[in-house]
């Protein structure tokens, strides 16, 4: 499998199992990296979703300290990959259940960004109602993807990645060349007789 094109590149297809598989991949690249930086400092870390959408939130930049800084880099280097990789990986499976990579905006941007700022809204219907919509979009992305089988035919993003490729020809087929052709029995056509001749 070429592991740059899966987890790096938006075109093509990808199924579910290797859509799994790249949430796997993921998770496991964040309990290192989390593990690496427990080692260094005391302090509690940990990568979430909320990381990436805190990038365009001002709250954030108004409590770091100097000692945050360590933490902070690390944040700076591992969210930006991960986020790139889902973000791959997504386009490719929006792109097996032959949907945009647009769809990538009400399924995983509007909810995040509602879910960054619901705590701000005052009024209680207007936050029920945002969150409300945030979970139905999240959730109907997370069921589309994960559990929703790919368009079984080639769609105009590829082939479809489970159907099984048939077997490629040899350029020389050696058992061909080494068969004699068949003798018919009788005469060259230039020996026979005409009837009537």
């Amino acid at each position: 499998m070429d592991w740059t094109w899966y987890l790096f590149r938006f075109n093509g297809r990808i199924g579910r199992a290797k859509y799994w598989l790249a949430g796997l991949i993921i998770l496991c690249w964040m309990i290192l990296m989390a593990a690496i930086i427990a080692a260094f400092d005391s302090r509690p870390f940990r990568f979430s979703v909320d990381d990436i959408f805190k990038v365009v939130d001002p709250e954030t930049y108004r409590d770091v300290s100097r000692t945050d800084l360590p933490l902070i880099l690390v944040k700076l280097i591992g969210t930006p990959l991960f986020t790139w990789v889902f973000a791959a990986t997504s386009v490719k499976r929006l792109h097996d259940r032959d949907k945009s990579a647009w769809w990538g905006l009400p399924f995983f941007v509007v909810p995040g960004l509602i879910n960054q700022f619901l705590d701000r809204i005052s009024d209680d219907h207007i936050g029920f109602t945002l969150g409300l919509i945030s979970f139905i979009l999240a959730t109907w992305g997370g069921i589309e993807l994960l559990f929703f089988r790919g368009s079984k035919k080639t769609n105009r993003f590829g082939a479809d990645p489970l159907q099984i490729s048939p077997p490629v020809k040899p350029g020389w087929d050696q058992q061909r060349e080494l068969e004699m052709p068949v003798q018919k029995a009788g005469p060259p056509p230039q020996w026979r007789v005409k009837p009537g001749a």
